[in-house]
């Protein structure tokens, strides 16, 4: 466990990174057409901007409410149907090939697809999220349930353990590392589908702001939602490693 000293020391060599980083962006710039490169000060002045106005703050509730539709539907059914596949082996054996081809196809490719079927929207968007977040979650989640050893299910049913409680003793607990690590990297990739489908779908919120600001050439807005984006995934990323550290406990109990 990391002591207050440590935890600070990393804050401050983070914090001392990003500074050195924005330093170099803003050197770099100065040397380059500001038609390609926005400098790091005009960028921020401009995303200053747009939250004052309020086209950042509407363009991230629209975001964020398809975001968090599709990636909470992602973590509640990915982990649902993991844990009983981890448990039903023959259902498992019979469904793993097509996890398997469907977490290894670009999502991207299915847009047109889920397009046509079900048109322009909130739906259809929250849909595309749905599908690059939820083969993480999934898949990790089967792997992790999958590892439990013979050993702990055999002290469960020593005890007289019924299946709802290997369930809620042994099971869920023990699976919930692994689960969050997929929610992590759901996190991510359900980023990347919230822009593409706010691209391909019907233009709204942060990726809507993105084609206008490349539209009307204003290059500090673009880099401005991008950087956004990328601060938001950080947080998210970073709150859900925050929670895979607080439960990886179990793992070493585990063991």
């Amino acid at each position: 466990m990391l002591t207050r000293a440590s935890r600070w020391s990393r804050w401050a060599i983070s914090l001392l990174a990003l500074a050195l980083g924005a330093l170099l962006w803003q050197a770099v710039a100065s040397r380059t057409n500001p038609a390609f490169l926005s400098s790091f000060t005009a960028t921020a002045a401009r995303i200053a901007e747009l939250a004052a106005n309020g086209v950042l703050t509407d363009a991230l509730r629209s975001s964020l409410a398809v975001y968090l539709t599709g990636l909470s539907a992602a973590i509640v059914i990915g982990v649902t149907i993991g844990l009983v596949l981890a448990r039903v082996r023959l259902l498992r054996v019979a469904l793993e090939s097509y996890i398997m081809l469907l977490y290894a196809t670009p999502m991207v490719a299915l847009i047109p697809f889920i397009m046509s079927m079900m048109g322009f929207g909130f739906a259809p968007k929250a849909l595309v999220v749905f599908l690059f977040a939820f083969f993480s979650v999934l898949y990790n989640t089967i792997e992790g349930a999958r590892s439990l050893k013979p050993e702990m299910l055999e002290v469960a049913y020593s005890f007289r353990s019924g299946e709802w409680g290997v369930w809620r003793d042994v099971l869920v607990p023990y699976t919930l590392p692994f689960a969050l690590t997929g929610i992590r990297q759901g996190i991510g990739r359900g980023l990347v589908g919230l822009v593409a489908g706010e691209f391909f779908l019907s233009g709204s919120g942060i990726g809507l702001l993105i084609m206008q600001s490349e539209r009307d050439f204003d290059v500090p807005a673009l880099y401005g939602s991008i950087v956004v984006i990328a601060v938001l995934g950080a947080a998210l990323m970073g709150v859900g490693r925050m929670l895979e550290n607080r439960f990886a406990a179990w793992r070493g109990l585990a063991r």
